[in-house]
């Protein structure tokens, strides 16, 4: 699995555990919708730090425990 689809899956995964839709994780998170479904599709090929450092803050956990989390220990390297 790529980076990408493991982020846009985390954030899915966060908005099902708090029983939130993707609108609600954008506005409690100071984000306009359309950034927060550019993350899910494949309009955003590379996730801001700065963006899910807000969503984190929004959610009230840390950046640490949002990549904790079984979908990243397997992702692809990255390289070119």
């Amino acid at each position: 699995m790529r980076t990408k689809e493991a982020v846009a899956q985390r954030i899915i995964e966060l908005c099902n555990e708090r029983r939130i839709a993707v609108n609600a994780l954008a506005n409690i998170s100071g984000m306009s919708p359309s950034t927060v479904y550019s993350m899910l599709n494949h309009k955003s090929n590379n996730p801001g730090v700065v963006s899910i450092k807000k969503m984190c803050d929004g959610l009230n956990i840390t950046v640490r425990e949002f990549f904790d989390s079984p979908l990243f220990d397997e992702t692809e390297q990255e390289m070119k």
